[in-house]
């Protein structure tokens, strides 16, 4: 269990430590901006969150699991912040591009329009121009016809005169003059109205094509747009929830500092008890010792008279040790099933943000796994604590000139309330109850009634 090392200090120096750990919870629910070099990939930035969240579940375990839950929560949420600002930045970028592209795609199908559009009045000029060539033509014909009679021959027979014959050839021949001309100019212009028809045909083309990618860059514009907008909307929800986590445990961390008092109280009423046994059982010790040395000496001058009084020939007895010397050894560990989850020693918690000390070892199994007395000895308390949760007290006696108590705290339910236990005996069952938000047995060792590390007597 998480725990400032309570029975060493004074309760001046522990009410200090409390308030440090309350002011220190207040700065916890500050948020927690994207570092400007985090890397921009979701999925790293994920498998690096969630490495941070299961640390902080080791480093939580024995917090109140509602506090824990609502801490690891915000975290998470912080943690996904700055992945949802880079699919922000990510998506408005792509929207700006798309957008861009959009305009040029328009532009170029105003071009492509206009080119089609100026090519069609051409065409429509080119049309007109033929249309116009073959009316002079025909006009040319119809009067000469008419006027002239019927043709160039009849024409330079029917002359009076040597100069009516040179005149009308004259005229003959500006008219085929003219005449040829407008066929050459018609001709030209035939050209030109196929070439035109040829060039028009392609700009449709283009007009066509520029058409279907002004449609498409607008509705990937319009998609980009849409993606963007769902994106700043993720930050935002993410950013509110992160206000409402973090209330929520700046709430749940008030709680948890009253329930340290509770547990720190519990603490030093709990040493003074074990601190008060050990004397006791100490000066008891002393006196048994004291004791032993007289009736050894005792036992030895009787030796010593009755060895003088007995003849030389009398046969000697062999006497034996005055006094026995029990030893219970080294303490068992108290279950072999699970994990070594946490050791003995001081910790940064990470909601308080105070050190306190890890006053002993946990035991991580499946809730059920049966938990054994580690050695001999007599339980003294056995019951629910709001911070230990179920737990049991073994006072274990004087064992190699230390008083020794163990604690078996966070249990599903406890198998042996009182009286004597031998080593091995079942007290209980491995769980999470009281400040614990998963199955696991923190045990602890008091060396005359101070924490000390389990590991000194295993």
């Amino acid at each position: 269990m998480w725990r400032t090392p309570a029975p060493r200090t004074t309760p001046a120096r522990r009410a200090a430590g409390l308030s440090v750990a309350v002011l220190c919870s207040l700065a916890l629910v500050a948020p927690v901006s994207a570092h400007p070099g985090a890397d921009p990939n979701p999925n790293s930035q994920k498998r690096k969150v969630d490495a941070q969240i299961d640390q902080l579940r080791e480093d939580l375990h024995e917090t109140n699991a509602d506090l824990a839950e609502a801490y690891i929560a915000l975290r998470t949420t912080q943690g996904q912040l700055p992945g949802a600002q880079a699919a922000l930045t990510q998506a408005q970028a792509a929207a700006s591009r798309a957008e861009t592209a959009n305009a040029i795609a328009a532009q170029e199908l105003e071009v492509a329009q206009a080119n089609e559009t100026k090519a069609q009045d051409e065409l429509a000029a080119t049309t007109k121009e033929i249309r116009d060539s073959r009316g002079q033509v025909a006009q040319f014909a119809a009067q000469i016809y008419q006027e002239q009679g019927f043709g160039e021959l009849d024409m330079a027979m029917t002359s009076t005169s040597p100069q009516q014959f040179a005149d009308r050839i004259a005229l003959i021949g500006t008219v085929m003059d003219l005449q040829g001309q407008s066929m050459v100019k018609l001709a030209t212009a035939k050209a030109s109205q196929t070439a035109q028809e040829d060039h028009l045909s392609a700009l449709r083309v283009d007009s066509e094509k520029a058409k279907r990618k002004a449609e498409a860059t607008l509705v990937a514009a319009n998609t980009a747009r849409d993606r963007a907008t769902a994106a700043k909307a993720a930050l935002d929800a993410l950013a509110a929830k992160q206000a409402q986590q973090a209330a929520s445990v700046k709430a749940k961390s008030v709680a948890e500092n009253a329930r340290l008092a509770a547990a720190h109280a519990e603490s030093a009423r709990l040493g003074a008890v074990i601190r008060a046994r050990a004397a006791a059982a100490l000066r008891a010790a002393k006196i048994r010792a004291a004791a032993n040395r007289k009736a050894k000496a005792e036992a030895a001058a009787r030796a010593a008279r009755n060895k003088a009084n007995k003849p030389r020939s009398g046969s000697s007895s062999g006497g034996s040790s005055g006094g026995s010397s029990s030893s219970s050894g080294p303490l068992s560990a108290p279950t072999t099933e699970g994990w070594i989850s946490s050791e003995y020693g001081m910790r940064f918690h990470p909601i308080q943000h105070v050190w306190r000390l890890h006053s002993g070892r946990d035991y991580a199994a499946p809730c059920g796994t049966p938990i054994k007395a580690a050695a001999a000895g007599t339980i003294i308390e056995s019951g629910y604590n709001s911070g230990y949760g179920n737990r049991v007290i073994v006072d274990h006696g004087v064992i190699g000139g230390v008083h020794l108590t163990t604690t078996y705290n966070h249990l599903e339910r406890i198998r042996t309330h009182g009286g004597r236990v031998s080593r091995g005996t079942v007290v209980g069952y491995e769980g999470s109850t009281g400040n614990s938000n998963g199955c696991h047995l923190h045990f602890e060792v008091y060396e005359d009634g101070s924490f000390v590390d389990p590991r000194n007597y295993l």
